[in-house]
């Protein structure tokens, strides 16, 4: 860790800890800072939910105000604002990565963090991101695919939870709980762009894009006499923006890339019920449909490029890459109580379907007759849980009841690839002649060999007992067997202690074992294209780990991922003020990565020609990794009777991953110079593609009609790693501040004016002679924060 990251981390907890010193004055406090203190978190243990500074782990709990205060209309980028330990990248010319991108709790992992809705878990996204992002080799749960209009608040247990919640739960869960509501309601229309000054190493330019139109709401209903139905919808439609450098390919110089957010319109719903029956007895259901349509850019194709038919881009081509994602969910459950057992029963459903299509192309090896878009073929990924959860409490000599909990979910998962058309994958007659590809330029259609259509199944038991065993002494175990149809068993568990050394301070830790079931995706991608060798078309890509391409080289089948987690920290609060410190320790053996691309020795070539491929990668176990961290967060509430209501909160997050261990050379292929598998580029993109240190400062006050809103983040340098050092490049260490005013023009109509990044900054330029031939490279794809400057907007928000 750097000097200036030593002390930035020691101001902080000094600043914090001079805070305790203080005496606070006494301010009459209202009811909603009284609600701050006592509301009450469910996630990370099955025993009577606990106020959220009484949890045995950390738990942040992120209201909807919070996320009501800022511009993004994207639930997972308000998340990474108002959570420290959250990041969420902005990744371009990635292809499907650009469209479905993934978020990263405490630096690992997109899909080493489970995701819960109203505690049941989520279905992942059918991508997998295989290009050079943060989450590299990863399918992650889509965020944005939840309105954020549905929600009452969000809960982020920063610790490892795998005996309780099953696989990957290793850096911690993230729990979306609904609204629920039978009457009243609210409705919101927004308006925003960038307005920025695009800064690069070869031009400057002031640029006005990513119009953004969104509109969202929620409707509470009467279910009978005493249930509820609240349905929320969001609608966004987002322009695309770009932030290509200049081409030094084309005269005179010109921007003809497009680097940035890609264009996408998006509807989103979710319905939310609960009605009760007799007895003690509740039925309860939500479900959510997502419709989005994304278009992204790959990178142009001048008029003199070897895959280009002049007759119809004369002066070139941009291919885009178009995505259309349809993501159903579906849960229908009862709970009530069997004697003295409070039970709950549930059956969860999720799907998650990909059409991929390149436009604006063409298929550079056909002599004629070629089309401009095409469909590239669909992935898909559904499951289906079966949840049943029983728990009781037991009174026996403790200061509290003992609660016993027991439960078993059953999950049934597919993954299924189809196929594109002919010419999007289709090898014409011109292939073999000097730089021509096959397919569609810009992103090559999914072939025939390609097509999966996968099942799995996975049962898993658990047993989780807490208790206070002294007024002071807390503790919770937990244990989970899992079984797996595709690669065996497991078995986690987890010890928790909380206690109060003062009625102001107390201490908490934990030690527990995790898992990862490696995906259906990752056991089963595949994705090809055609090269020329010798005159014979022969395929490269991607390939299962069982397949016959990748067993050649020696890749064992793929097994879980295993952790260790050990954490430890303080709660401290004092009248109005309030100090979380957690710090961790996350081992992770057997991370599963993905390779690089195996080629160009006459051994490999020799080994893979009976397949068919000259080159190949593929999933592997073998990369052992420690994550070390602090997380921090303050919190200090101020209402006054004259000058309004004030709050106050410092977060911040240290993290440092290590790897410990690299895949070795394959013991069960015949080469004798095993290739690397696993170089300093993908290392960096495990260990570095999150900043280290990450940190806010947020001050909100609310007066009147008056509600002001204002956060300066502090992202660490990012490192976007080359072959060698020397061509590194670096976001920088850079600070972000967002400020936004809302008026209530009567009791129940606001209107919202804001900007995000309010002093435009950007990342680190990217040097023009590391951005390549290209010229649209200006910035960083690893940029924590994106790279698009300025975003100022208009909310006008009526509730009734």
């Amino acid at each position: 860790m750097s000097t200036f990251k030593h002390r930035t981390l020691a101001a902080a907890l000094t600043a914090t800890t001079a805070l305790t010193l203080i005496s606070f004055p006494a301010f009459a406090q209202d009811a909603s800072a009284e609600d701050d203190v006592t509301e009450v978190v469910v996630t990370g243990s099955r025993a009577q939910p606990r106020s959220r500074l009484d949890t045995l782990a950390p738990v942040d709990v992120i209201r909807k105000d919070a996320l009501d205060a800022q511009g993004s209309t994207e639930l997972a980028q308000t998340l990474s604002r108002a959570a420290p330990s959250l990041t969420f990248p902005r990744p371009s010319a990635v292809d499907g990565t650009d469209s479905v991108r993934p978020a990263s709790l405490r630096g690992l992992s997109p899909d080493q963090t489970l995701v819960l809705v109203n505690g049941k878990r989520r279905h992942s996204s059918a991508q997998v991101n295989t290009n050079g992002s943060t989450g590299r080799g990863s399918s992650a749960v889509d965020l944005n695919a939840i309105p954020t209009a549905g929600l009452s608040n969000v809960e982020i247990l920063r610790d490892g939870a795998s005996a309780q919640y099953g696989s990957d739960a290793i850096a911690g869960v993230v729990n979306l709980r609904l609204r629920e509501a039978r009457s009243g309601g609210s409705l919101s229309a927004s308006y925003g762009q960038y307005n920025t000054e695009v800064e690069a190493a070869r031009s400057s330019r002031k640029e006005n894009d990513g119009s953004t139109y969104n509109v969202a709401g929620w409707i509470g209903l009467p279910l009978g006499s005493d249930g509820f139905l609240t349905v929320s919808g969001e609608y966004r439609n987002r322009e695309s923006t770009n932030r290509a450098d200049v081409d030094p390919r084309v005269t005179p110089n010109r921007v003809t890339g497009r680097y940035g957010d890609p264009e996408q319109e998006s509807l989103a719903l979710f319905a939310n019920a609960g009605k009760p029956l007799q007895n003690g007895w509740e039925l309860y259901g939500f479900a959510s449909f997502q419709d989005l349509e994304s278009e992204s850019a790959a990178f142009f194709r001048t008029a003199t490029n070897a895959n280009n038919h002049q007759g119809l881009y004369p002066n070139g081509f941009l291919p885009l890459i178009s995505v259309k994602s349809k993501d159903y969910s579906a849960t229908a459950g009862t709970r009530g109580q069997w004697g003295d057992w409070t039970s709950d029963y549930s059956l969860t459903w999720g799907r998650n379907e990909l059409d991929y299509n390149t436009l604006n192309s063409v298929n550079g090896s056909l002599t004629s007759g070629s089309k401009t878009s095409f469909y590239d073929g669909t992935v898909t990924y559904d499951q289906l849980v079966f949840n049943a959860d029983i728990s009781r409490e037991f009174a026996i000599s403790l200061y509290s009841p003992l609660t016993v909990a027991i439960g078993v979910e059953a999950r049934h998962e597919n993954y299924q690839i189809e196929a594109g058309e002919l010419q999007s994958y289709q090898a014409g007659p011109l292939l073999g002649q000097t730089d021509i590809n096959p397919g569609a330029q810009g992103f090559i259609g999914f072939r025939p060999s390609n097509a999966v259509d996968v099942n799995r199944d996975n049962v898993g038991l658990y047993t989780e007992i807490s208790a206070d065993i002294t007024p002071r002494l807390s503790f919770a175990a937990a244990a989970r067997a899992e079984n797996y149809s595709d690669f065996g068993d497991n078995l986690s568990g987890k010890l928790s202690l909380r206690y109060e050394l003062t009625d102001n301070l107390a201490l908490r830790g934990s030690v527990s074992s995790g898992f990862r079931a490696p995906s259906l995706q990752q056991q089963y991608f595949t994705s090809t294209a055609s090269v020329v060798s010798g005159g014979v078309v022969v395929e490269t890509g991607t390939f299962p780990a069982s397949s016959a391409v990748a067993k050649a080289l020696g890749a064992p089948e793929l097994e879980a991922e295993e952790s260790t987690n050990f954490a430890t920290g303080f709660v401290y609060r004092k009248g109005p003020f309030e100090l979380t410190l957690d710090a961790y320790r996350i081992n992770i053996d057997n991370r599963i990565v993905l390779t690089e691309n195996i080629s160009g020795t006459t051994e490999i070539s020799n080994l893979l020609r009976p397949y068919g491929v000259s080159a190949a990668r593929f999933f592997t176990n073998g990369v052992d990794s420690e994550t070390t961290g602090i997380d921090l967060v303050a919190n200090y509430r101020l209402p006054t009777d004259t000058y309004g209501r004030f709050n106050f909160n410092l977060a911040w997050n240290t993290g440092n991953t290590e790897i410990t261990r690299l895949p070795g050379a394959s013991t069960t292929s015949n080469l004798q110079n095993p290739p690397v598998l696993f170089a300093r580029i993908r290392q960096y993109i495990l260990t570095n593609s999150t900043p280290e240190n990450k940190g806010s400062a947020t001050v909100d006050w609310t007066g009147g009609k008056w509600a002001v809103n204002g956060r300066a983040t502090y992202y660490g340098d990012v490192i976007d790693a080359a072959a060698a050092s020397a061509s590194d490049i670096h976001t920088g260490e850079k600070t972000l501040v967002d400020l936004s005013a809302s008026y209530k023009l009567t009791a129940k109509t606001s209107v919202t004016v804001g900007a995000d990044n309010v002093f435009d900054v950007y990342p680190d330029k990217t040097l023009a002679s590391l951005q390549g031939s290209q010229g649209a490279l200006a910035f960083t794809r690893f940029s924590p924060f994106g790279f698009n400057g300025r975003y100022v907007y208009a909310r006008l928000t009526h509730n009734w």
